[in-house]
């Protein structure tokens, strides 16, 4: 069955492992690196693994009300670990504002090296990110980051696509405004 999975559908796995569990574990090969990825750049990669092995329990155990007319699960993986992020907001902005006094840690030194990031040492940007309101910050960095649609974004924060619009439109316009501040 594994090998007949590996080529389905997200919503067709979801529907699967309803009756067979074990296609889920597809869903998890599939969209834990990248969705580590993200939260990592959040969070720090101490802090990831058990963010993303929360998401994909909290996925699972939710199963039965995925709705299956979205085939790809990412904005609904994507708003589950936005939600668990949104528990760790102070120690996001908290490591933003570290890095902006300090630089960053081994670990994203070595992110920017494979050239995954350059962030971490973008002082300016970091301190920018640090002042934007919570909601405004995960639509950003959904975009920026995850490299989501206003719709994926819509549908991993249970918003809008108009709200998406005004969140990215504000919070651009606020890091744009930081940057320039911080170039004068």
């Amino acid at each position: 069955m594994r090998d007949a999975t590996a080529t389905a559908r997200d919503n067709d796995l979801v529907r699967l492992s309803l009756t067979d569990p074990e296609c889920f574990a597809t869903l998890f090969d599939r969209h834990a690196p990248h969705l580590h990825a993200y939260v990592a750049r959040r969070l720090g990669p101490d802090v990831a693994d058990d963010v993303v092995s929360d998401t994909f329990l909290d996925a699972f155990r939710r199963r039965h009300v995925y709705d299956a007319a979205h085939t790809d699960a990412r904005p609904w993986l994507y708003g589950i670990a936005s939600n668990l992020v949104g528990k760790h907001r102070r120690r996001e902005t908290a490591r933003y504002r570290a890095y902006a006094r300090t630089g960053p840690d081994e670990t994203v030194a070595a992110l920017v090296e494979e050239g995954v990031t350059t962030l971490a040492v973008n002082r300016p940007l970091l301190r920018a990110l640090a002042a934007l309101k919570p909601g405004d910050r995960d639509v950003l960095l959904l975009v920026a980051w995850a490299q989501f649609t206003y719709g994926e974004v819509a549908l991993a924060l249970s918003i809008p696509v108009g709200t998406v619009r005004s969140r990215l439109n504000r919070a651009r316009t606020r890091v744009k405004t930081a940057l320039e501040a911080a170039d004068a």
